[in-house]
């Protein structure tokens, strides 16, 4: 049986030193952090990351990130520190930034899927970083969910996917972001953006110069760069369909899935968008639709809802690609299978 162990207990600060053993020894721990759950296990021990992969189903060629305690651990996985990636530690950490380097040999290609380089991140949630002092070794953790499925933003999500397949979950509470962390890498002076997130491209763009990845716009079949690039991600339980754009075209075309009969559809949607549907749908509203965050926040466990209340197909309704609405897309969009549709005047 999987442990559910509570952050907030008195106990906890003396737990962490069984759950730091638990790792060092190889086994998994998922854990909380301000993006969402991870499921950890010694990052330099390449048996602990088949584990990580078996249990998730995920394919070993997708990168883990690797988790430190503070910025100045970092040393001692990669081969080099631009003054570029110094800044960016200095202004996002601890916090949902993880940046790609160049790894040491005692990062194994288990960890990094392959690859020559690492992505690292040092998390803001402050048990996480005590459970990676405990540990005494840096934590891989991709998101502790079953592979291509939403990531859990509650410890309770966790356990849905986890329960008897790893030692513990650290119940930390809901995640305070709810999207993965922003991935990037730094080539030639430029930020290059892997994967989107709470740190946006506006954030970085006042730093230097910042692009996105080719490969977040088309989708390709080479070997992926960072966690996250290349494999479907973030599918809910019935067919996902997200209509962007026009307002008003996008409310009228959603709004006719309601008087359709020919399946069970389910909905999610803002707030202004659910006034104008019947009571009786099935509904998860994400937010007011100028709250991109709120959207962000509630992604995932919007996605999850409808495990426990099954449709045929679910109705989307996206946002505009700036700030954290390009995360949001790039999720969304992942999670529809590329069916997205925008919708003009």
């Amino acid at each position: 049986m999987t442990r559910k162990i509570e952050v907030n207990n008195a106990y906890y600060e003396k737990e962490v030193q069984h759950l730091g053993e638990i790792i060092r020894r190889g086994g998994l721990v998922a854990f909380p952090t301000e993006t969402v759950y991870g499921l950890g296990g010694n990052a330099l021990d390449g048996e602990a990351a088949k584990k990580i992969y078996a249990a998730k189903g995920r394919p070993s060629d997708n990168p883990l990130i690797v988790h430190v305690a503070e910025s100045k651990q970092v040393k001692n996985y990669v081969k080099r520190i631009s003054p570029l990636e110094e800044k960016l530690m200095e202004l996002f950490w601890p916090g949902p930034l993880t940046i790609v380097f160049p790894k040491k040999e005692n990062i194994p290609y288990e960890t990094s899927g392959h690859l020559e380089t690492v992505a690292i991140r040092c998390p803001a949630h402050p048990a996480t970083r005590a459970l990676i002092q405990a540990a005494g070794v840096p934590i891989a953790g991709p998101s502790a969910n079953i592979s291509t499925r939403p990531s859990p933003t509650t410890a309770e999500a966790v356990m849905h996917d986890m329960d008897g397949k790893i030692d513990a979950v650290i119940d930390g509470g809901p995640c305070l972001i709810g999207l993965e962390s922003t991935i990037v890498a730094v080539e030639n002076g430029k930020i290059i953006i892997y994967r989107p997130g709470g740190i946006t491209k506006e954030m970085l763009s006042d730093i230097a110069p910042t692009e996105i990845d080719k490969a977040l716009i088309t989708p390709t079949d080479e070997h992926p760069k960072a966690p996250g690039m290349k494999y479907r991600h973030y599918a809910p339980s019935a067919p996902l369909t997200v209509y962007v754009g026009d307002k008003n075209q996008v409310e009228k075309t959603i709004s006719a899935f309601s008087k359709k009969k020919d399946k069970k559809y389910g909905y999610f949607v803002s707030k202004e968008m659910a006034e104008l549907l019947p009571k009786e749908e099935t509904i998860f509203i994400w937010g007011e639709r100028e709250d991109k965050k709120a959207l962000a926040h509630n992604l995932f466990q919007g996605l999850l809802f409808f495990n426990s209340h099954p449709v045929d197909e679910i109705i989307g309704e996206g946002t505009d690609a700036t700030g954290i609405g390009l995360a949001v897309m790039n999720r969304l969009t992942k999670a529809s299978g590329f069916h997205v549709v925008e919708l003009n005047k």
